[in-house]
């Protein structure tokens, strides 16, 4: 069923049946009560139920069953509309993003899940063992839910952390092959994926804790303050992230550019010292008859002394400036 959970809370303590959903008028409600109904992918038609039976704006129900919505606050009369984007882990180090919109008016709550793997039916039952909690209304409710999405960040960024480091190290011990040079830019696409996507959480929170709204008690800003507090620390990890990445490729390039430079110099020491012999032979070799050594008795091992105390002179030398 799409309405997963629809429940009353009077005095912070759950009613023991189901609110029935159906459609028709709710009625007035005593002191401290409220309605708490969870929905999950619904259906056009329980979404119109729930719309009429607590007086939802149609332009919210709208966007709360359209799935790419981006994080957003909005006021519709004496209810505030909340949209807040969920990520999770889906195969290898891709990440999948949800939805949920939570209606939120002085006496009941409404959530709508779309493409959330996250169910609330553990928050619901850790929130029910504290009454004291409930009590507060349903503005606690829209809070700990938002707390519960962005605390869903934190195995997302877990994950991706794991991913990076190892990739920091095998830059360190070698160029990174095609194939990590692949991952790599994948990953950089995920994060500014996450950013643009998760980033308006920052915004949302913000508003809440620090502006006015109806059906937000001012004393319950500042449990929007921690909410936001977590998606600030959450962001700034992801930037770190990013950065980490760019930092990748850059120590890569140059530890690679160094590679080449000492491959290049010991090619350049080598053919230095190679190029006396070869000079030496190449003026020897010019069959000239009138030329002095090639009468002498000592003119063969004179040249190979001379080619060996050069070429060991010069290789002494590279050795010592750190060519070979």
């Amino acid at each position: 069923m799409p309405i997963i959970a629809s429940r009353r809370y009077q005095g912070g303590q759950p009613s023991q049946h189901s609110l029935p959903v159906d459609g028709g008028p709710r009625g007035e409600l005593p002191p401290h009560t409220f309605d708490w109904v969870g929905m999950s992918d619904p259906l056009p038609e329980e979404m119109d139920r729930v719309s009429r039976q607590f007086g939802l704006h149609s332009l919210a129900v709208e966007d709360a069953l359209t799935p790419t919505q981006m994080p957003k606050v909005e006021l519709y009369g004496a209810q505030l509309f909340i949209v807040a984007r969920t990520a999770a882990i889906q195969e290898g180090e891709n990440i999948g993003y949800g939805q949920t919109a939570i209606f939120l008016g002085r006496d009941f709550v409404v959530t709508v899940r779309m493409g959330s793997t996250r169910a609330h039916s553990a928050l619901r039952e850790r929130l029910e063992g504290h009454s004291e909690r409930l009590i507060e209304g349903p503005d606690y409710v829209a809070h700990a839910i938002l707390d519960f999405i962005v605390d869903g960040y934190e195995p997302v960024l877990e994950r991706l952390e794991d991913g990076v480091q190892v990739l920091e190290e095998r830059a360190i011990d070698e160029f990174p092959e095609p194939s990590t040079i692949r991952r790599i830019f994948r990953l950089r696409r995920q994060f500014r994926k996450f950013t643009r996507i998760i980033g308006p959480m920052e915004e949302v929170c913000e508003r809440l804790a620090t502006t006015e709204q109806p059906t937000i008690d001012p004393g319950a800003r500042i449990w929007f303050r921690d909410v936001l507090d977590h998606v600030r620390r959450t962001m700034t990890r992801m930037t770190m992230l990013r950065e980490t990445l760019a930092s990748i490729v850059e120590t890569a390039a140059l530890l690679e550019q160094h590679r080449q430079g000492d491959m290049t110099r010991q090619l350049a020491a080598w053919a230095a010292i190679l190029a006396v012999p070869t000079a030496i032979a190449g003026i020897y070799g010019m069959n000239f008859d009138y030329m002095p050594e090639l009468h002498s008795t000592w003119g063969y091992p004179a040249v190979w002394a001379v080619i060996v105390g050069i070429c060991g002179g010069l290789w002494l030398r590279f050795r010592k400036i750190g060519w070979l």
